[in-house]
C-alpha cells in the first residue's frame, strides 16, 4: 500500500498564508493547525520534538522549501502541515535563502521506516512544477487538488 501525500497533510492543516516571521512563530503556528486536525496530538510536544529535530540540522533544504519532520509517540500514521508565506521566512536554510513553503512532517511510531519514503515525495514535489502552484495557491483546495495530482 502507497502513502500518498493528500492523505498526510488533512486540508485543516494547510495555511495559506503564515503570520510568523520567524521559524519559531512558523513551527508554533503550524504546530496549532497540526493538533487542531489531530486532536490526539499536543501542539507543544510536536513543537518540542520539532526544535529537537532542528537543533541537529537545519530542515530548510533549498528553492525556497522547509521539510522540518519528527515522530510522535502514539500516533498512528503520518501527519502534516503546509505553510505558505507570502513573504517569505529567514530560516537558516541550507542555501541561505528565505524559504516560503513548509511541509511539516510528524510520523508516528509504526510508520517511522516509511518516512524516508514520504520526505523523498515531498522531496520531488518541492522540485517540480508544482511547488509553483503551491506558491499560488488561492484556496487550501487547490493545494490538496495539487496534493492528489502528484
Amino acid at each position: 500500500m502507497g502513502i500518498f501525500l493528500k492523505d498526510i497533510f488533512d486540508p485543516q492543516a494547510i495555511i495559506l498564508n503564515l503570520q510568523g516571521k520567524t521559524k519559531d512563530e512558523v513551527f508554533i503556528e503550524l504546530s496549532k493547525a497540526l493538533a487542531a486536525a489531530n486532536p490526539e496530538c499536543d501542539p507543544h510536544a510536536m513543537f518540542e520534538a520539532l526544535w529537537e529535530r532542528e537543533k541537529k540540522m537545519s530542515t530548510g533544504v533549498a528553492s525556497g522549501v522547509a521539510i522540518p519532520h519528527t515522530t510522535y509517540r502514539g500516533l498512528k500514521s503520518a501527519i502534516g502541515a503546509i505553510g505558505v508565506s507570502q513573504t517569505g521566512i529567514e530560516y537558516d536554510a541550507l542555501d541561505d535563502k528565505p524559504v516560503y513553503v513548509i511541509f511539516m512532517l510528524v510520523l508516528g511510531e509504526p510508520v517511522e521506516e516509511s518516512h524516508l519514503r514520504i520526505l523523498n515525495q515531498i522531496s520531488r514535489l518541492a522540485q517540480s512544477e508544482a511547488l509553483a502552484l503551491v506558491r499560488q495557491a488561492k484556496t487550501v483546495q487547490d493545494i490538496s487538488a495539487i496534493l492528489s495530482r502528484f
